[in-house]
């Protein structure tokens, strides 16, 4: 848990650590997100994700709080602050804080902004991803722009609890014509009998995300075979490999499926390796 908080331009205890009750971000679920990892106390693609941060900000016509350079002396404060070396970094934006009306504010109203740090374990996400994970299936019930990287994430929610009881790590949405989209906090792939690698394309209907560009200029780079297009649950039950991506997770691979083994049931070569080399190709920030 974040000690240390950052909370609209003051370094705050975590518990003393709050926004105002009329903050539409608690209100109406009106803001967006990014989670960056850090490594070694280094931001991990941090161009990237302050780059998709103002897409989503202006897709929703939330003004930027402050300058990307401004962001960052933030993020690495609170990284600091936290005595985060392995773990990641938490990035919230609303449109601010104004008496509760569906209309949006006055253009004067100061956007809101978060910023918490904690620590993860690299060995338990090491040793997780040497056994592989189990996902479930769901219907894809979000709304349409889901590549707005927004907090309202109610759905995603109770798919990720879904997938815990029942004994998996990850929920695969799941569209109207039976098709995978994506994970409830993951993007998707799977590894073909012939080795090629399957991901959806990255369109409104599934968020893009950074681990994924990663791993898409991994496979250009090692030269792997790659094809972008949909995919349903019962070619990912028949696949060579599965696995899913996201800042939280990197590479993971996927060994069960709706209670149905994938392959022989152990992590494939390719997500291990695509893994195994993330790093060298992630952009990893000056300390």
């Amino acid at each position: 848990m974040s000690r240390i908080a950052y909370v609209n331009g003051q370094y705050l205890p975590h518990q003393h650590a709050s926004v105002h009750v009329e903050d539409r971000g608690y209100q109406f679920a009106d803001g967006v997100y990014e989670v960056c990892e850090v490594l070694g106390g280094r931001l991990i693609d941090e161009k990237r994700h302050l780059k998709r941060l103002s897409r989503s900000l202006t897709e929703l016509r939330i003004s930027h709080p402050m300058s990307d350079k401004a962001l960052g002396v933030v993020l690495r404060e609170v990284v600091v602050r936290n005595k985060v070396r392995d773990g990641l970094v938490y990035l919230q934006v609303t449109r601010g804080v104004a008496p509760r009306n569906h209309f949006f504010p006055p253009d004067h109203t100061a956007p809101g902004i978060v910023v918490t740090a904690r620590n993860a374990s690299v060995a338990k996400s090491s040793a997780m991803a040497e056994k592989g994970v189990a996902v479930i299936s769901m219907p894809d019930n979000r709304w349409d722009r889901v590549d707005i990287k927004s907090v309202s994430l109610l759905p995603n929610v109770l798919a990720k609890q879904m997938a815990r009881e029942q004994g998996a790590f990850e929920a695969w949405f799941v569209d109207d014509e039976g098709y995978v989209t994506e994970g409830s906090s993951t993007n998707a792939w799977i590894v073909t009998k012939d080795g090629t690698l399957i991901t959806r394309p990255a369109d409104n209907g599934i968020l893009k995300g950074i681990t994924r560009a990663i791993v898409l200029e991994l496979v250009e780079r090692e030269g792997m075979k790659f094809e972008e297009r949909s995919f349903t649950i019962e070619e990912a039950q028949q696949a060579r490999e599965a696995f899913i991506t996201a800042a939280t997770t990197l590479v993971m691979p996927v060994v069960v499926v709706d209670d149905v083994t994938v392959a022989n049931g152990a992590p494939g070569h390719i997500a291990t390796t695509l893994r195994s080399l993330f790093h060298t190709q992630a952009e990893i920030a000056d300390s």
